[in-house]
């Protein structure tokens, strides 16, 4: 087999004990094939790891990783001792033949980024295609995104999204990309740094005019925050000192012409009376949707009572 495909056998694995620890409990991993594994990991709260990624993470030959000292910390807490290696922009081009030849010898490697999901605002685009064109198994392990749980959390439609990264730090440059972004059908989801964040908000403001908005801060931290409110609002509240230390996610509704149809408000309308009273369901479906209240409340009340009849 090894003369048709042209790998190199499995390297021997020896001189490390292969384990984890759950609640205390050392629990040894199954042995994995070679592959590329791409392993979410924790946005703040290291309860948010899931076993996959655990017994992953204890049974690959070499953890590919960002900075070692973070990725550490993580391997401590759960008693895995796995060689790290860095993989990250900077030494991106030297290391990834390195870590090719580890995958043509049979080996099983795994990438992880500082937080959340591989290659979302993080290296590794690279180093997942010239894996593949080399015909290794590349395997993603879901898992923790900031991405999804900003969007899951910020109340706004969630049926059409665009993550943007990152907007340029200069003005002129950011305004030509908000200007961009404006007439783009969907629910926008970016990442911004703390000391960038007043500026921004007021540019995404005067570019994206009073969206709803939603910014969410240290999520499944200890001082987790997420701000609701149209993007003046949120602009006047950061530039008067609102909290901005920790990792941010910003999330701005799509453009009034994108927003749901009938069938899509009923169906908002639904679920929100599901968890809460319908005063406070029009109130969200209201702001969420950019419909008149009067309009959302008249459909609700025409939901509730189909929804009785039902039921009787």
């Amino acid at each position: 087999m090894t003369a048709l495909t042209g790998k190199k056998p499995p390297r021997e694995r020896v001189g490390r004990l292969r384990s984890y620890a759950v609640a205390g409990h050392p629990i040894e991993p199954e042995k994995l094939t070679g592959g590329l594994y791409l392993v979410a990991t924790p946005i703040g709260n290291l309860g948010d790891i899931t076993l996959r990624a655990l017994e992953v993470l204890a049974a690959a030959d070499v953890i590919a990783c960002e900075d070692t000292r973070v990725t550490r910390r993580l391997l401590d807490h759960y008693g895995i001792a796995t060689p790290l290696t860095p993989y990250h922009e900077h030494n991106a081009a030297a290391a990834r033949p390195m870590l090719l030849e580890r995958l043509a010898a049979g080996e099983a490697l795994a990438l992880v980024s500082d937080a959340g999901t591989p290659l979302v605002s993080d290296p590794g685009y690279k180093l997942v295609l010239a894996a593949g064109e080399e015909g290794h198994a590349v395997i993603a392990l879901p898992g923790p995104s900031a991405v999804l749980a900003a969007l899951a959390s910020a109340g706004l439609p969630a049926h059409r999204f665009l993550f943007v990264g990152f907007l340029p730090p200069k003005q002129g440059q950011r305004r030509a990309s908000i200007a961009e972004l404006a007439p783009i059908p969907a629910t926008l989801v970016l990442f911004e740094t703390g000391p960038r964040l007043p500026a921004a908000l007021a540019d995404l403001a005067e570019g994206l005019g009073p969206r709803p908005a939603a910014i969410c801060r240290e999520l499944t931290k200890l001082y987790e925050e997420v701000r609701r409110g149209d993007l003046a609002t949120l602009a006047r509240d950061y530039a008067a000192g609102a909290e901005t230390r920790g990792e941010i996610v910003i999330v701005i509704a799509p453009p009034a012409e994108a927003q749901p149809d009938a069938g899509e408000i009923d169906d908002l309308l639904r679920q929100a009376l599901g968890r809460v009273s319908v005063k406070d369901a029009v109130d969200e479906v209201a702001l969420v949707t950019g419909r008149p209240r009067r309009e959302v409340y008249r459909r609700a009340l025409a939901l509730k009572d189909l929804d009785d009849a039902a039921a009787r």
